[in-house]
Parts: C-alpha cells; structure tokens; sequence
C-alpha cells in the first residue's frame, strides 16, 4: 500500500510538471493571434502590453500607436485575424474587422482589412513588427 501510494505522488508530480510544460507551449501562441492581442491591448489603453507584443524594430511606433488609441475611446468590430503565408523573416498576417476610435461625438473607422501585418519570432514570442 505505501508503495502505491508513493507512486501515486511521484504521477501527480509529473503530471503537474507536464501541465506546466504545457501551459509554457502555448503562451508563444501563433502570429495571427499576436496581431488580434496587439489590437486589443490598444483599444484597451495598455501601451505596455502593445509595446510588449513589439518586436524591437516597431516598439516606437507602438509607442505611437498607443498614444493615439489612449487618447479616445475605442472598440473593435467583428475583428478576425489569420496567418496568411510568410515574406523572408516575417510570417504575414490578414485581418478582418474595423477598429472604431470616437473623435469627439466623430466616429473614424480602421479598416484592419486594409493592411497586411507582419510579425516575427523574437525572444522566443511571435512579435508584432509592422505592416504592408
């Protein structure tokens, strides 16, 4: 019984241990998936989540980009993003969807269409590092 026992707290060790392993996998998540978080952190006024979904090269214009989105309020709209194949180092991302910003009673509408995003694998994360 205590042999049981015993081996019965060394599987839940390694399972833990697995599940952790796991967990770590997925937070690298996919490109397509960095672009929609990129958007998100922007509408939600989180300029330090932005700029950490920058690569090194497009933390400026993150910068920027979070200054702009802070300063009115924001939404998304039916905001979809998939990997769209890849141009040299950068895995190329197509959305769908418009971001919404309110200029004073004015609606200006992004259209996330518009662009084609591109984002790299740096430090280990895919990496938002600009557009088409």
């Amino acid at each position: 019984m205590l042999q049981l026992t015993v081996m019965n707290k060394t599987m839940r060790r390694w399972s833990i241990l697995f599940l952790f392993l796991l967990a770590g996998c997925a937070g690298s998540s996919s490109p397509a998936l960095t672009v929609e978080n990129y958007f998100r952190a922007l509408v939600a006024k989180d300029a330090q989540k932005a700029i950490g979904l920058s690569c090194a090269a497009w933390e400026s214009n993150a910068s920027t980009d979070a200054d702009t989105f802070s300063i009115y309020p924001a939404t998304l709209e039916n905001m979809s993003c998939q990997d769209a194949g890849t141009q040299g180092d950068f895995h190329l991302v197509k959305c769908t969807g418009k971001a919404i910003l309110d200029y004073n009673g004015e609606k200006q509408t992004v259209d996330l269409s518009a662009r084609v995003y591109k984002v790299a694998r740096e430090g280990g994360e895919w990496r938002m590092c600009g557009y088409q």
